[in-house]
C-alpha cells in the first residue's frame, strides 16, 4: 500500500511526496479508515512507528474550511516539547491547506497564548495544565470541539495529570470523536476508556509494551553512580560507534551531577535537559543535538515521550526506571523509521528488580554483560547512595515497654496477623494471576 491508495486529497499527497514519504506505516494504514469513520479509536503501537501522522492525516483530510473562532480539533499531549513537535508536523503537512493551528503550554507568557486563542484556531495542541487555565478563564471555548486526540496518555497519568484530564473530558461536548494513541496501555488508561470512550475500536500493531524489533538491548551491572560513570566514559571513547547518544537519568539532581562530570572529562560534547531548564533552553538543546553540535544529551524522562529525534545511535539508561513503561518510551528514541538502534542499561542491586519488571512487560529477556575488566569499581558514593542512619529516639515509650494503667493488650480479634507468602500464594491462586503493573501478555 502507498499513501496514494488512501483516501487522501491531492494537497496532502503533494505534501507527503515533497517530504519523500510514499508508504504508510502499519499503524497509519490501519488507523486511517477507522478514524475517517468518526468512531472512537485506541491505537497501540511502539514508539517511532508514526503515530502522529496516523491521527493527523485523517483529521486533516476531514477538516473543512471555516471562519469560526473556536477550535474544532483538540490535541492534548504531556509535554511542551511534544506540543512543538506536533505543531511542526502539522506545518509540514499543510503547505497547500488553509488551516489555522496553534500550541499552548506552560512556562511561557499566558497573555500571548490568550491572544493566539482569541485570534481563532481550527486545531489547538496543548498540555493539560495550560489548556485548563485558558478554558476556566473563559478565553478558550470548547463547545465546538468535534475531535479530541490524547497522545501519550499513560505519561500524563505518570506526571499527575489524571484529575486535569477528567476535568477536561467533563468540559468537552458529549458528541465528539475520541482518539487515543500510545505505546503502552495501563490499567489507569483502561479505566479512562471505560468512563469516557464509546465502544472504541482498538488498533494494535504490536502488543502494549513491545519494543521495536530494530533495537538491540543489553545491560551492565554496576554498583553505584561513579562506577556507572567510569563505564559510560569507557563506552563514549568510541566516538565512531557512539556518535549520537541519549542518556536517561532518574532525576534533575543526578542529571546535573552527570553533566558536570562529563563536561569536565569530555568538554563541549555534552548537554543536559530537564524540567528546571527554561523552555527556550530545552528547545535549543534538542535542536543543537539534532544538528550535531554535540553528540551526547543527558535527560530525565521529560523528553522520553513522543519526540522524534533522528538517527540516535544509542540510548543509555544510566538508571533503570521504576515504571517499566518508561523504559519502553526511553529506548524508543533509537531504532526509529526501521533503522537499527542500541539500548544499553546500567543497573545496581536495587534496580535489578526493575529490570525484571521490564522483561515481564516486554516478554523478552535483556542480555546482561559483565563489566569490562578495565573498569574501575568505585567506592565513592553520591549523597543519595549514602547509607541512611536512623536517629535514636530518646525518652519515647514503646509497646514493648508498657507503663501505667492505660496500656492494655489488644483483643485477639483486633490483632494483626502476618499473612506472608502463603497468603499471597492463595490470593494468586484465587484470581489466577499475580497483581502487576501494565497489560498482561498472552
Amino acid at each position: 500500500m502507498t499513501f496514494a491508495d488512501l483516501n487522501l486529497n491531492r494537497f496532502l499527497l503533494d505534501a507527503l511526496t515533497e517530504m519523500g514519504f510514499e508508504t504508510p506505516t502499519p499503524i497509519q494504514a490501519k488507523a486511517f479508515s477507522i478514524i475517517m469513520s468518526s468512531k472512537d479509536v485506541v491505537g497501540i503501537a511502539q514508539t517511532g512507528t508514526g503515530k502522529t501522522y496516523a491521527y493527523l492525516l485523517p483529521i486533516l483530510r476531514m477538516l473543512t474550511y471555516s471562519e469560526q473562532k473556536h477550535p474544532r480539533v483538540l490535541i492534548v499531549v504531556p509535554t511542551r516539547e511534544l506540543v512543538v513537535q506536533v505543531l511542526s508536523e502539522i506545518e509540514k503537512l499543510t503547505p497547500y491547506i488553509n488551516v489555522r493551528f496553534a500550541g499552548v503550554y506552560g512556562g511561557t507568557n499566558l497573555n500571548k497564548q490568550k491572544q493566539l486563542v482569541y485570534q481563532g484556531q481550527d486545531i489547538l495542541v496543548a498540555t493539560p495544565g495550560r489548556l485548563l487555565d485558558l478554558a476556566l478563564d473563559g478565553v478558550l471555548k470548547l463547545k465546538q470541539i468535534q475531535k479530541l486526540v490524547i497522545d501519550e496518555v499513560d505519561e500524563m497519568m505518570n506526571l499527575g495529570f489524571r484529575s486535569q484530564l477528567i476535568t477536561l473530558l467533563d468540559l468537552l461536548p458529549k458528541k465528539r470523536q475520541n482518539i487515543l494513541f500510545s505505546a503502552t496501555l495501563t490499567s489507569d488508561v483502561n479505566n479512562l476508556l471505560d468512563d469516557f470512550f464509546k465502544s472504541p475500536v482498538k488498533i494494535e500493531v504490536a502488543s502494549s509494551g513491545s519494543p521495536l524489533d530494530t533495537i538491540k538491548q543489553f545491560a551492565y551491572p554496576a554498583p553505584n553512580f561513579y562506577t556507572k560513570l567510569n563505564l559510560l566514559v569507557h563506552l563514549l571513547k568510541d566516538k565512531e560507534t557512539f556518535n549520537k547518544v541519549l542518556i536517561f537519568v532518574k532525576n534533575k539532581k543526578q542529571a546535573n551531577i552527570l553533566f558536570d562530570e562529563l563536561d569536565f572529562i569530555i568538554p563541549n560534547e555534552t548537554d543536559v535537559i530537564h524540567s528546571n531548564k527554561t523552555q527556550n533552553y530545552r528547545l535549543r538543546s534538542v535542536k543543537n543535538f539534532e544538528l550535531g553540535f554535540f553528540n551526547v544529551l543527558i535527560a530525565t524522562d521529560i523528553i522520553a515521550r513522543g519526540l522524534d529525534l533522528a538517527n540516535v545511535s544509542h540510548v543509555i539508561n544510566f538508571d533503570i526506571p521504576n515504571e517499566p513503561e518508561n523504559y519502553i518510551h526511553r529506548i524508543g528514541r533509537t531504532g526509529r523509521a526501521e533503522q537499527e538502534g542500541i539500548a544499553i542499561s546500567f543497573f545496581n542491586e536495587e534496580e535489578a528488580e526493575y529490570l525484571g519488571e521490564i522483561e515481564f512487560l516486554m516478554n523478552k529477556e535483556i542480555d546482561v554483560i559483565d563489566l569490562p575488566k578495565s573498569i574501575d569499581i568505585s567506592s565513592k558514593l553520591i549523597d543519595e547512595e549514602m547509607p541512611r542512619i536512623e536517629p535514636e529516639r530518646v525518652g519515647k515509650k514503646t509497646l514493648a515497654q508498657p507503663t501505667g494503667p492505660a496500656f492494655h493488650e489488644k483483643k485477639e480479634k483486633n490483632q494483626k496477623k502476618n499473612l506472608g507468602g502463603s497468603y499471597r500464594r492463595e490470593i494468586a491462586k484465587k484470581y489466577k494471576k499475580p497483581k502487576t503493573r501494565g497489560q498482561k501478555r498472552k
